[in-house]
């Protein structure tokens, strides 16, 4: 089995026990308190968020930083997977991969910088900090997921790719289609519900590929790779 194909496969897996974590410690902790939450006092939440600093910034390298680290390993492993019989899905999807992956890392060092930021601020000046809570939030759930529409185009045009590998990779791959397509579905405001689903929908689809990832024998692989060179 190929390297990349290999840690394709940990990535994907790493992906899903990322996902996993993240509804956990959101549906333990921070579902109570209804972190994030525009609809909850800002100095509530700075208060909150200076109490739990140290586990937020955990949360928050897991979910997106280390999370978009291993996005890019994918999406590279799925890209050599199927050029062979899809190089154009093949490009498009790596693509808006890496970019959802940039956009995700991104919005991870955000929010660690400004939970620093907001701890420091509101220890010294909390009615500051409560005015720049919603600004915060807004930066950081715009770039991490506030809506779903680049992982989501990622997740369609991926399935559609892995599908027209053929065998078991089809049900792989449209369902991966329909993960997708739920993600593009939040941007639509009466929608925005269906988020749960494709981060639910993610866990699973990301545990079947990284299994199917490596447990394919190397042969195809191989032949893939080789078809393009």
């Amino acid at each position: 089995m190929g390297a990349l194909q290999r840690w394709g496969g940990i990535a994907a897996l790493f992906a899903a026990a990322a996902f996993l974590f993240g509804f956990w410690l959101y549906f333990t902790l921070l579902a109570p308190a209804k972190y994030g939450s525009l609809s909850v006092d800002a100095a509530t939440h700075v208060a909150f968020l200076a109490e739990h600093r140290s586990l937020l910034t955990v949360w928050n390298l897991v979910i997106y930083v280390a999370f978009g680290v291993a996005l890019v390993v994918l999406a590279l492993a799925v890209q050599q997977r199927v050029r062979s019989t899809s190089p154009t899905l093949a490009s498009v999807a790596t693509a808006f991969g890496l970019i959802w992956a940039g956009l995700v890392i991104a919005s991870g060092m955000v929010a660690n910088v400004g939970i620093g930021v907001l701890a420091t601020t509101g220890a010294a000046r909390p009615d500051a900090a409560a005015a720049a809570w919603p600004a915060y939030a807004i930066v950081v759930n715009g770039l991490g997921g506030g809506n779903e529409i680049v992982g989501g185009l990622w997740a369609l045009l991926a399935g559609l790719a892995i599908a027209g590998l053929g065998g078991s990779w089809r049900f792989i791959g449209y369902a991966g289609v329909g993960i997708g397509a739920s993600g593009m579905l939040t941007t639509v405001p009466m929608l925005a519900e269906l988020g749960a689903v494709f981060g639910l929908g993610l866990v699973v689809w990301f545990a079947w590929l990284g299994i199917a990832l490596l447990r394919t024998p190397a042969a195809i692989a191989i032949h893939a790779s080789s078809t393009i060179t």
